[in-house]
């Protein structure tokens, strides 16, 4: 049985990853409603605007049942956005703002900068790169946010280099953690779905798969 993943559709490039999970071998489907989240195994959470993504989780009325879906045991993929919102803590949020939680870190909203300071790099992801069989994954960073802390249960996936491939160094954003994983809860805080690199969705559909299985 084909495993399903939803993609939250109230903002983001909701198609780019219905195509990454597609070619990861998933069936993908949009999720505005409570209801539809009980016909899938897992759910993704892409990028966009968090604050607004938060509004528009309270105004469909999904906050609550995305809420105790994480407490339950829904696998959940959160990207940029997605990982501010799978967050415990968040520095750098407007009043008023909160998020889903569930993954024992602080990030730090906008930490890589405004739009102008979008990059892209090469890394290393543990489960996709070096020992998984591939080589670095190519990363797109869009006013991202990193990860400043995890708690003791909380496994660091992916950093940013000491330094650049030209050797120069990379100041505050050097060593930051941009790639986590704990229980059934995975997020980057990079856009794997503007690459055409299908495998970090593809490690998201494997686990959701075992989950199911489970």
């Amino acid at each position: 049985m084909t495993t399903t993943i939803g993609v939250l559709a109230l903002q983001g490039d909701v198609r780019a990853h219905v195509t990454a999970l597609e070619a990861a071998g998933a069936r993908a489907v949009p999720v505005r409603r409570a209801a539809e989240l009980e016909a899938v195994d897992g759910l993704v959470l892409p990028g966009g605007e968090s604050t607004t993504i938060d509004k528009l989780l309270r105004l469909f009325e999904l906050r609550d049942p995305l809420r105790r879906a994480v407490a339950e045991g829904l696998p959940v993929y959160g990207s940029c956005a997605g990982m501010i919102l799978l967050a415990d803590r968040v520095l750098g949020s407007i009043e008023g703002q909160q998020t889903l939680g569930g993954l024992d870190v602080t990030v730090r909203r906008n930490a890589f900068g405004r739009q102008v300071d979008s990059f892209e790099a090469d890394l290393d992801v543990v489960g996709v790169s070096g020992d998984a069989g591939g080589g670095p994954v190519r990363t797109v960073f869009i006013r991202a946010p990193w990860v400043e802390d995890v708690g003791p249960d909380v496994e660091v996936l992916a950093r940013i280099p000491e330094r650049s491939t030209d050797g120069a160094g990379l100041g505050d954003a050097a060593g930051r953690i941009v790639a986590v994983r704990s229980g059934r809860l995975l997020a980057t805080a990079f856009h794997p779905e503007m690459t055409g690199d299908v495998r970090v969705h593809a490690l998201f559909v494997r686990e959701a798969t075992a989950s199911r299985r489970s």
